[in-house]
């Protein structure tokens, strides 16, 4: 059983509507790249940068370097976060 403060630090990691698209981008799209996040949400390359930077620190997405790139997807925590999102968003 999680302690509130690991809970914490799950909610905290997700508590901003750009990491909140890039969660649920993620949960479609795994595999994308800082460049391909940031195109397909039409933000800053920086600011999308610092945001998937949050969301590994936080455990919600993995990343993996492949060559030069790195490849962001969705842990297992941050698959259950975008479930609660999704049911969050339909009630």
């Amino acid at each position: 059983m999680k302690t509130a403060k690991q809970i914490e630090r799950y909610f905290k990691g997700g508590a901003n509507h750009r990491r909140i698209e890039i969660l649920l981008l993620a949960a479609e799209r795994p595999n994308m790249t800082v460049a391909g996040i940031t195109e397909e949400l039409k933000g800053n390359f920086k600011t999308i940068s610092e945001h998937t930077r949050r969301l590994v620190q936080a455990g919600l997405l993995n990343k993996a370097y492949q060559g030069r790139s790195v490849a962001h997807t969705i842990s297992p925590y941050g698959q259950r976060f975008v479930n609660f999102i999704k049911t969050f968003q339909h009630s």
